[in-house]
């Protein structure tokens, strides 16, 4: 049997400490120079990493943060509004809501200090 393997998420930007800043705020992470991570040591290490190029596609892969867990209906959405507040004041910017429908709960599309997308689950 194969052993379960650790990741790390890296995000391609402009400007390191100012997206690992936001992700440490946004996930309860603690912030090592470029790099964010969990204190409790159960999520995945997240890597600033320094590119040249501009963000310039949607992201074919995102991160959840899953603030909903459990709720429905309007519950649910008062959490995501409370921490697309919160995120907004930190430098996120508000995308969509997208309400339920019959396959999936409720969830609201963000972008970070980046503009990498990412959904309050």
């Amino acid at each position: 049997m194969t052993s379960a393997r650790t990741i790390q998420v890296t995000f391609d930007c402009a400007n390191p400490e100012r997206v690992a800043q936001f992700w440490a705020a946004t996930l309860g992470y603690e912030q090592r120079g470029d790099c964010c991570i969990d204190p409790a040591g159960v999520g995945p290490r997240l890597y600033c990493q320094r590119v040249p190029e501009e963000k310039v596609v949607k992201n074919r892969v995102h991160i959840d943060v899953r603030v909903g867990t459990g709720l429905v209906g309007e519950e649910r959405v008062a959490a995501l509004e409370a921490e697309c507040t919160r995120l907004v004041a930190l430098g996120a910017t508000r995308v969509e809501l997208l309400l339920a429908d019959e396959e999936n709960e409720s969830c609201l599309v963000m972008r970070d200090v980046e503009g990498n997308e990412f959904c309050l689950d």
